[in-house]
């Protein structure tokens, strides 16, 4: 720990300074005052609470009276301090258009409408995301360096599939490909990688890892947008799985299976998969088997009617997602009975209208959840899969918590949502306060 840093933690607590204190005090220390907490794990507030943020770090959360030399105070008047919300399945390059837009777009544009998408993102109060598909490093970068606002990206880069898998976006007549062929645009910008066989699959899993991957995206089973490959598929063989994870075991990273089927999970599992996306097909067997292995269930909240019904260019794409949704009611009983690790994420794509809706996605989480547990599932519980990329983290530091040494991210609601988890379903009228790594990006307390 640096001096200064020590000299600034010295400041907190101290009710009363000299003037020489609040001469050499950093101005960069923001303090909370009467605020509840919701720390992301308890589910019992701290109550009349004072938080300090110093930098980029919670330095303070204390029910004491606090003081700060040379900073900002504010007076949370009896709010509700959360953590940042985290949303475990979100495409940065894929939320704010129709499919038939995006796959044909430029992808300077692309970059750019996924840039503003992401301040977007953060307006709504998800201070971090896990990019599970599509090249969203440069849009990362941009914000990593502070020439875009938008919220935290763990990406996976482009998502790695097989032929006629979830991944192959190319047009009906571009199969057979001939030896040599160009790859196809999805593909030369890195939204998509496609393999076949195991070589390949190491190939393209150590391209994505070098172009900075925090974990891979594979494809290992049937999906809704893609229209050639049937839902009951079971995407790659053992071999080619295995060696797919084998590779992110060496980089001391995980793999991310876009999945459904209970056959395609217990292969991928087998493989050492470490996180099912999707798996609306999960029933007992699966679940006891993820419990015992740790592996996680990132669960979509989806609807086959309603206000956060996904809707699809394509009648087979509707079909399949129809199909889809009946068995979610199945599956988080599964998951709940085994206690499987489970983390929220909303899979928004192709629609920028359903993208300004991504807190009710959370907030529909209450059918099934209490509010604590959707909240903590958002916060907390998303941030431990988050870290399950080890030294490819891309933001080392404690996420999804309100404590001593975490980094600070931060929102303050017009109320409780632990008794009304509706609040978080209209962030612009109740999140009145939205902080990530420190920085304050929404303020409306007077």
């Amino acid at each position: 720990m640096s001096l200064s840093t020590l000299f600034r933690g010295a400041l907190v607590g101290l009710a009363f300074m000299s003037p020489a204190f609040a001469q050499d005090a950093d101005p960069d220390v923001t303090l909370f005052t009467n605020v509840n907490v919701f720390d992301g794990e308890n589910e019992a507030l701290i109550e009349n609470a004072n938080v300090v943020v110093t930098g980029n770090t919670i330095t303070a959360v204390s029910t004491e009276s606090l003081a700060v030399a040379g900073g900002t105070v504010i007076d949370g008047g009896g709010r509700t301090l959360i953590p940042g919300l985290i949303d475990a399945h979100w495409h940065t390059m894929f939320n704010f258009a129709p499919i038939s837009q995006i796959l044909g777009a430029d992808f300077g544009y692309l970059n750019i409408a996924a840039a503003k998408a992401s301040e977007d993102t953060l307006m709504r109060g998800f201070t971090t995301v896990r990019d599970v598909g599509g090249n969203s490093f440069g849009v990362k970068r941009a914000i990593d360096s502070g020439l875009a606002v938008g919220t935290r990206i763990y990406p996976s880069g482009g998502y790695i599939g097989q032929t006629s898998g979830h991944g192959d976006f190319r047009g009906p007549n571009d199969v057979p490909t001939n030896p040599g062929e160009a790859l196809d645009y999805q593909q030369r910008v890195g939204n998509t990688l496609l393999a076949d066989g195991v070589p390949d699959v190491i190939k393209r899993t150590r391209e994505v890892l070098r172009m900075g991957a925090s974990q891979v995206k594979a494809m290992g089973g049937g999906g809704v947008s893609s229209l050639y490959d049937p839902l009951d598929v079971t995407e790659y063989t053992f071999e080619e799985a295995k060696a797919l994870v084998d590779v992110a075991k060496t980089w001391n990273t995980y793999v991310a299976v876009h999945i459904n089927t209970r056959d395609a999970m217990k292969m991928w599992i087998e493989a050492g998969a470490m996180s099912m996306e999707h798996g609306f097909y999960l029933d007992d067997e699966v679940a006891q088997l993820m419990a015992e292995k740790g592996v996680w269930w990132s669960m979509q909240p989806m609807q086959a009617e309603g206000e956060i019904a996904l809707t699809f260019e394509s009648p087979i794409s509707t079909a399949k997602y129809l199909t889809l949704v009946q068995g979610l009611e199945d599956a988080i009983a599964s998951a709940k009975k085994f206690n499987v690790n489970t983390a929220f994420g909303t899979d928004i794509l192709f629609d920028a209208e359903l993208g300004t809706k991504q807190g009710m996605f959370l907030a529909s989480l209450q059918k099934w959840y209490t509010p604590y547990e959707a909240l903590k599932m958002a916060t907390h519980d998303n941030a431990q899969l988050l870290k399950l990329s080890g030294p490819r983290d891309p933001y080392p530091g404690e996420l999804g918590v309100v404590k001593e040494g975490a980094l600070a991210d931060l929102i303050l609601v017009d109320g409780n949502p632990l008794e009304n988890l509706d609040l978080v379903a209209d962030p612009h009228a109740n999140f009145d306060l939205i902080m990530k790594d420190g920085v304050i990006y929404k303020n409306e307390i007077e």
